[in-house]
């Protein structure tokens, strides 16, 4: 394979796989946001430092998709169903309330995505942003 390979991440994978774990375990998932990414739509009144913790678990959301750009589905905050979409570049983590088991994510997984749609949404050509170099993918397993 060739350097300018580029793969899709890894991030919405693994975090299908966990999240299907947690609930088969009979446990809560949660999901670790960050508010502060584009396109992020979630309760701003419950951000704090610029991340959010959602309970996923099937009997607190309505209709839940992750596909392999977001998640989003509906819940109610303080009453109010409120539609909440996260890109994949928002989220840090998954893992089981309970016990804390789950994955966190490197923030800086998706910065190569993010700098290639700049480019593509910059009409100019300039050679001010040299590409950086692209550090592996890193997990951290939670005992």
């Amino acid at each position: 394979m060739s350097e300018s390979t580029q793969f899709t991440p890894t991030r919405p994978y693994l975090a299908r796989a966990i999240y299907q774990w947690v609930c088969d375990n009979n446990l809560t998932p949660y999901l670790l946001v960050d508010a502060t990414v584009a396109y992020t739509d979630v309760p701003t009144q419950f951000v704090k430092d610029g991340q959010i913790v959602l309970n996923i678990a099937p009997h607190a959301v309505h209709q839940m998709q992750m596909s392999n750009d977001a998640i989003h589905f509906s819940a109610r905050f303080s009453g109010v169903s409120t539609n909440i979409y996260v890109p994949f570049a928002a989220v840090l983590g998954i893992y089981a309330r309970e016990n804390g088991q789950g994955l966190f994510f490197d923030p800086e997984e998706y910065q190569h995505i993010q700098a290639q749609e700049n480019t593509l949404e910059s009409n100019t050509a300039t050679t001010d942003t040299e590409e950086q170099p692209k550090k592996k993918p890193t997990l951290r397993i939670l005992d």
